[in-house]
């Protein structure tokens, strides 16, 4: 999954793809990078991020939604947790819901429903602004497993079909270096749960931390390393910036799990 923010504030690539011009044009690379699933998302969820209005988020992703639906085939995801956008980018040609809020926004459950397309649902301890001042738990693995077995029991009772719920840890959403080691360590606990699992380590400040406080633009192989650990335990998507790094790196561990 490439990831395709159109903002000016994400922390990664934040303004350099908020034009439609420029994101379109990183969408026809990544496909030339081998990308199986375009994720485009218009507000940033980094640590501190501000909320954008709902105009404003839904004139950052419709346009290029439907620009890279008309365009390109590939699958496309849209990255949000209103309702509205998700239908407004469903029917621009998005199908598949990334919620970072796991559906929690009054009517977001219910959208979905009515939209019948799989739904990614993502732990987070708090949200964007402050999930990062002190993040705690007796124990991360089984409280995140659980609240993600909550969740997808809940998607299941509305009336979402188990085969289109995918789960996310939410690495650096509201956990310490340590809470995120811990959970790639023990990855299996979420697979086996039986949902697929998307694991989003790309450039994150634990890559950063364990490289030595290395900036975003020094993170590459440790993100790629992040990828293929994941794989290794059992992840099914991974959500990266760099396509053709870790499609590279994958294609090994394919054709390892295939011999």
């Amino acid at each position: 999954m490439g990831i395709l923010n159109v903002t000016p504030d994400s922390f990664s690539d934040g303004g350099r793809f908020n034009a439609p011009e420029r994101a379109i044009a990183r969408a026809r690379e990544m496909v030339a990078e081998g990308v199986d699933i375009i994720d485009v998302g218009g507000e940033s969820t980094r640590p501190g991020a501000p909320e954008v209005s709902l105009d404003e988020e839904l004139s950052r992703v419709v346009p290029v939604i439907a620009a890279i639906a008309d365009e390109i085939d590939v699958p496309i995801s849209v990255d949000t947790s209103r309702p509205e956008v998700m239908r407004a980018a469903v029917a621009a040609g998005a199908g598949l819901i990334n919620d970072v809020r796991s559906l929690g926004v009054p009517g977001a459950l219910e959208a979905a429903v009515a939209l019948g397309v799989p739904v990614c649902l993502m732990h987070m301890q708090g949200q964007p602004r402050s999930m990062q001042c002190d993040p705690r738990y007796d124990d991360v693995v089984v409280e995140v497993r659980d609240f993600l077995r909550e969740r997808a029991a809940a998607c299941e009772a509305a009336g979402i079909p188990p085969a289109r719920i995918l789960l996310d840890p939410g690495f650096g959403f509201g956990k310490t270096l340590a809470h995120n080691l811990r959970l790639l360590r023990e990855l299996e606990a979420l697979v086996a749960l039986d949902y697929p699992v998307l694991a989003g380590l790309s450039r994150k400040s634990m890559i950063g931390k364990v490289l030595g406080d290395a900036p975003v633009d020094r993170r590459l192989y440790g993100s790629v390393s992040g990828a293929v650990i994941a794989a290794l335990k059992g992840a099914r998507i991974l959500r990266v910036h760099d396509v053709r790094p870790t499609a590279e790196a994958l294609r090994l561990v394919a054709a390892m799990e295939k011999a």
